[in-house]
């Protein structure tokens, strides 16, 4: 049913007209989970360029390589590639290494400052992710893995697709 006056044409469907949101997840870090155990997760907010920001919506960031530094009491991503768009503005040099600050409160990094201090522990980025319009970066507080303890986690990896392909076959 037309309305007065406007053509039935000119009245566009709810669904054409809204934004689609974007995943929540940006990007993992599968890596870690094989080369640290976990002791404790944080998030913390991640400052980007506008550039990056239009990336992370794409799905460009890769965090395998990426690992976070304490500097003067501040949280620094080191090695996280966020590779820019062939869109990008001509006036801005989008640089894929760029050093990104994380955002967290002075108690927390405190605390996580006395833990990486300890011998063994570090921080690595996790996960990054949308909360809010807000790009934030879970990161954890880990234990490097000896090579037996990789090698067990393999075995148990291995151990749940054997099951796993058997239900599988079970239920056919």
């Amino acid at each position: 049913m037309a309305r007065a006056g406007i053509a039935p044409a000119a009245i566009a469907p709810a669904s054409m007209t809204q934004k689609k949101p974007s995943p929540a997840r940006i990007a993992d870090n599968k890596k870690a989970s094989y080369n640290y155990f976990f002791e404790e997760r944080f998030e913390a907010g991640v400052v980007l360029e506008g550039w990056e920001v239009k990336a992370a919506r794409a799905g460009k960031v890769q965090l395998t390589d990426g690992y976070v530094v304490i500097k003067d009491g501040e949280l620094f991503l080191i090695g996280c590639q966020i590779s820019p768009l062939r869109t990008a503005s001509t006036h801005v040099r989008p640089d894929a290494a760029r050093t990104k600050k994380l955002l967290m409160h002075k108690d927390e990094i405190r605390r996580l400052i006395g833990k990486v201090e300890q011998k063994g522990y570090t921080l690595v980025p996790i996960s990054m992710y949308w909360k809010a319009g807000r790009v934030k970066c879970e990161v954890a507080l880990a234990k490097g893995k000896a090579e037996h303890d990789k090698r067990d986690t393999i075995k148990d990896r291995e151990g749940k697709r054997e099951v796993e392909r058997a239900m599988k076959q079970r239920h056919r």
